[in-house]
């Protein structure tokens, strides 16, 4: 077949990859957004420039030029491989096949641009991704496959993406594209009943609330590491929170019980987090030994008040 691969950062430039290696299909031209000024160059551009591949950077999917670039290609299939621009019917449709697209979580669940991150901090035990016919809705079109993955205890945003959902995404994107190429690929109808959507997990969305229970205290910040972290204050600073576990401990909501060499121990709602690795306002991530050492931290001090 003949394959637009559409797409950005590391995961887009791993599933052109993954398509080139394979060697059954020709990519006619990989689509990637607009460089930031200020920015590294995208991955996936970086990649395509190296292959010699056609390589188009449109600054939307309506104008006629573009589209019309888009149909010279007569290319047979879209793959839409981490996208967040908007690509409209007129442009999906271009392909003999259409367009497919990936997405980390089980749609209907989590539809959205952190879905990952929302699965966790809401203390679900499983999630996974889905290859879907995009239509002009958010993630809302016709599932063509789906895959699962669990969410261990101690799972993080990083661990979910990197460890699980990135290797079997790429997988299941060419797997995809089989079924495309075989003909009468699955179009399997979203239940509307099921479906959740979230926004962006942003800084105020990863404040941490000593007083709910550890359970829900663990389950943020984990679904927030390493993006965009959870955090909390030390004398009116910002102190990220990555690296914890959940502990038996009694305190005031917030109130640092235990102060060790290499550790500090916060008190929640029946129970505590102690926390392995930090980062201060003003400094990178930093073991909690060297942010003990540089701020003095000892017990009876409050977080976040």
């Amino acid at each position: 077949m003949k394959i637009i691969v559409n797409g950005q950062q590391a995961f887009g430039k791993a599933c052109l990859e993954a398509i080139l290696e394979r060697g059954l299909d020709q990519v006619v031209a990989v689509y990637c957004a607009p460089d930031k000024q200020g920015k590294p160059i995208d991955p996936i551009k970086e990649f395509a420039l190296e292959k010699g591949l056609k390589l188009i950077q449109p600054p939307n999917y309506k104008d006629a030029e573009v589209l019309d670039e888009m149909r010279a290609l007569h290319a047979d299939l879209c793959v839409m491989a981490y996208m967040i621009i908007f690509v409209p019917k007129e442009a999906r449709d271009i392909p003999t096949h259409g367009s497919i697209c990936f997405h980390p979580s089980l749609l209907p669940k989590h539809r959205g641009p952190s879905s990952i991150n929302w699965a966790i901090i809401g203390g679900a035990a499983k999630t996974g991704l889905t290859i879907f016919w995009p239509d002009d809705g958010f993630d809302e079109g016709d599932v063509l496959l789906q895959k699962e993955v669990d969410i261990g205890p101690d799972d993080t945003l990083g661990s979910i993406y990197f460890d699980k959902i990135f290797p079997l995404g790429l997988e299941a994107v060419v797997e995809a594209m089989d079924l495309v190429r075989a003909g009468d690929p699955p179009r399997i109808k979203q239940d509307v009943l099921q479906a959740t959507y979230e926004s962006w997990c942003h800084k105020s969305a990863a404040e941490i609330d000593w007083s709910k229970p550890v359970a829900e205290v663990y389950n943020l910040i984990r679904g927030t590491n390493p993006q965009p972290g959870a955090w909390t204050t030390h004398e009116g600073n910002v102190l990220k929170i990555f690296d914890c576990v959940p502990v038996d401990a009694s305190g005031a909501p917030g109130e640092v019980v235990k102060v060790s060499d290499d550790d500090f121990t916060v008190a929640a709602d029946t129970g505590g987090i102690l926390v392995r690795r930090v980062r201060p306002h003003d400094d990178k991530k930093i073991l909690s030994s060297e942010f003990i050492a540089a701020s003095g931290l000892v017990a009876g001090v409050v977080l976040g008040g």
